[in-house]
């Protein structure tokens, strides 16, 4: 048995926000392409996608939201006979299209199904190369990319499928995961600990967290070995301390020097070390019990390496 899961689908190259956008399907065919050349690919457990269900998006999101993207999304096919738009902005950065809400609710899917592998013990960990990404999605917004919020949605189901009483969100995204912070806010079955480089999109997080959240916010050109230190000093005692019984990542990799998205200045050793030593709080406190999910990473090259670095550290290769 494969210790770590892998978990992709075909839907998620039907998503896409128009020519030239960041957050575009080439970056998958850029994971798959060095997961396998790297022969890492090789010693994954891949697990089947479902679509995520009503109940499942509704842990983290009102129905209304649903709603509303629903209703974007019929108008744009009802209109598309009489040459209507493509696609319905949501922001000036996101916007929907026919597949997207299908991209979106397998999205949430794989994180419900990874969380579901870990638990049953078919896998001790599990990488979801997902998209469209998800930590900027709010309770009743979708922005910044992100329609349902993958990592929130995985985090609810753990606690209220499995009863577990402590999960913690481990976000190294460029960008402060707003949306998780929106929807896990004030729940004290949740710890959520992140970086982000601030002044920076969406500017948020560096003001009045609520007690389950340690945001630390840096300045831009932050190099890797003084995130290092964040992670020694900050991170893992307060990780170790809450003694969670399941740990998720929001995986950004928009922070990597190559990344034009973001100014900070990780590379992928960088992630393989932040990786490594969120692992050795899982072994002590979770049995290991790890589901990271893909949010940011732009630059395709230096996502694929980041990813590569990420998933065989948790892989053990």
């Amino acid at each position: 048995m494969a210790k770590t899961g892998y978990l992709i689908h075909r839907d998620f190259w039907k998503h896409e926000m128009g020519e030239g956008h960041p957050e575009c399907p080439a970056r998958l065919d850029a994971i798959e392409d060095r997961l396998l050349l790297s022969g890492v690919g090789d010693a994954l457990q891949r697990i089947d996608v479902p679509i995520a269900t009503l109940q499942q998006i509704t842990l983290a999101h009102s129905v209304e939201h649903l709603e509303h993207l629903e209703e974007l999304s019929q108008r744009l096919v009802a209109d598309a006979p009489a040459a209507g738009p493509d696609h319905a902005q949501i922001d000036p950065d996101t916007s929907l299209m026919k597949f997207t809400l299908l991209a979106a609710r397998r999205a949430a899917g794989a994180a419900v199904a990874a969380v579901d592998a870990v638990m049953r013990g078919e896998v001790e960990n599990a990488f979801c190369a997902v998209r469209p990404p998800g930590h900027h999605a709010c309770r009743d917004q979708a922005m910044g990319f992100c329609f349902f919020n993958n990592v929130a949605i995985a985090a609810r189901h753990a606690l209220e499928a499995y009863g577990l009483e402590r999960v913690a969100i481990v976000d190294f995204d460029v960008h402060h995961g707003n949306g998780t912070e929106d929807i896990l806010s004030n729940d004290p079955r949740v710890l959520m600990v992140s970086f982000f480089q601030h002044p920076f999109y969406p500017f948020s997080g560096a003001d009045h967290p609520a007690s389950n959240m340690l945001n630390i916010p840096v300045p831009a050109y932050t190099k890797g070995m003084d995130i290092r230190e964040v992670v020694e000093m900050l991170w893992i005692p307060r990780l170790e301390s809450f003694k969670p019984q399941m740990i998720f990542f929001s995986a950004g990799f928009d922070a990597h020097y190559e990344d034009d998205l973001g100014q900070l200045r990780l590379n992928e050793n960088d992630y393989a070390w932040i990786t490594s030593r969120v692992r050795a709080v899982a072994r002590q406190h979770a049995d290991g019990r790890i589901v990271s999910l893909l949010e940011g990473g732009y630059n395709l090259d230096a996502l694929a390496r980041s990813v590569e670095a990420h998933v065989r550290t948790l892989a053990d290769l």
